[in-house]
């Protein structure tokens, strides 16, 4: 599969923590106080402080395009949603990715955009 027809069968958002789930329960089984640690830094790292957590879940979802990770891509994405970031204020912080991390930051850039969009309510 090339060019457009790779690109729109490629999964964002949703469908990427879907097809995370059923492996994460897996994992997470065998190895549950690590999970819960995790959880813990995760809830910890993302409450609201001098930053709120929309701005960390922008910070978060920026980093999650430059380590190109669909799984923290999508994860962020819902959480910005979540958080109330609007459209633009995603696209900002993806631009200031592509500065940072140049050529791939054009290719997971745009999967974070469509992540969002995924769980944005219009």
């Amino acid at each position: 599969m090339t060019g457009t027809a790779a690109i729109e069968n490629h999964a964002h958002g949703k469908q990427v923590l879907q097809d995370i789930a059923p492996l994460s329960r897996s994992l997470r089984r065998a190895i549950p106080e690590v999970y819960a640690g995790f959880s813990e830094l995760h809830k910890a790292a993302l409450a609201p402080g001098a930053l709120d957590t929309k701005t960390k879940e922008l910070i978060a979802l920026a980093i999650a395009v430059s380590e190109e990770c669909d799984g923290c891509i999508a994860s962020h994405a819902r959480g910005a949603a979540r958080a109330g970031a609007t459209r633009q204020e995603v696209a900002e912080a993806i631009g200031v990715t592509i500065l940072m991390a140049g050529g791939p930051g054009t290719v997971f850039g745009p999967r974070a955009y469509a992540a969002f969009e995924d769980f944005v309510e219009d």
